[in-house]
């Protein structure tokens, strides 16, 4: 249980009692577990959801969602994602964009990335809470849809994790990525299988498939840009699969 506990605790905020500090070991096992999170998250989501439209109009419930949705994952994979629009644009050599990712300050394309992020995931959760999207798989309620984004983006990090090389020699990513192997992806992967298809059928079978694209993809552009993936970048793919993946459902729908 320690493994999945790890990924609990690293992942949320959930306030999770262990004896101790998790070990390397325990780290690398733990990335198993990244789309376990996801579906605890995104059924938190669902739930919420659905309690919250009972109450409010679908374009305060979709705030609140997202609201809900950044506070639960500590805002981790925001705060990756405004540093990696800084330093994969701003910077004009590998070694400038690693440093100005590290930097805590925000520039501008950090502002704006997190502004049409957010905006973005907004426009999708509205869309679908308001009902005028009707859910891709027949039958399926609609709050359940929030069940494939947690997911599915979590996997996209387990698979960046041991599928690419990183860019620094120390950090928590290090460990993380040398801890982890595939048979840590092929659980992860299995995982998110499972939840895809249970919650949508085909349709998320294929969403899974195309996570599976999307990561490889954009893990080879960044590599263009970076020598090696960082956390920041791990946090980064979570956040765009996540919202690629509310982007199809809703065109689909």
């Amino acid at each position: 249980m320690r493994p999945i506990i790890t990924a609990f605790r690293f992942l949320t905020i959930l306030p999770i009692p262990v004896r101790g500090t998790a070990s390397e070991h325990e780290l690398g096992q733990a990335v198993a577990y990244f789309p376990l999170v996801g579906v605890v998250l995104g059924a938190v989501l669902a739930v919420a959801s659905w309690g919250l439209s009972q109450i409010f109009p679908a374009h305060v419930t979709a705030v609140l969602i997202l609201v809900l949705w950044v506070v639960l994952s500590g805002a981790l994979h925001l705060d990756a994602w405004l540093d990696a629009c800084d330093g994969i644009f701003g910077g004009q050599t590998p070694e400038q964009r690693l440093h100005i990712m590290r930097d805590e300050r925000i520039g501008a394309f950090a502002l704006a990335g997190g502004v049409l992020l957010l905006l973005s995931k907004y426009a999708a959760l509205a869309e679908q809470l308001s009902g005028s999207a009707l859910p891709l798989s027949h039958g399926l309620r609609w709050p359940l849809f929030l069940l494939l984004p947690s997911t599915l983006g979590r996997f996209a990090m387990s698979l960046a994790i041991v599928g690419f090389p990183y860019a620094r020699a120390q950090g928590l990513g290090r460990v993380f990525k040398d801890q982890a192997g595939w048979s840590e992806v092929a659980i992860a992967g299995g995982i998110a299988l499972a939840m895809a298809t249970a919650v949508a059928g085909l349709p998320g079978v294929l969403l899974w498939a195309g996570t599976i694209s999307l990561t490889w993809l954009l893990a080879r552009w960044t590599l263009r840009r970076l020598p090696g993936l960082t956390g920041d970048i791990y946090g980064a793919l979570c956040e765009i699969v996540e919202l690629v993946v509310l982007l199809v459902w809703t065109a689909g729908a």
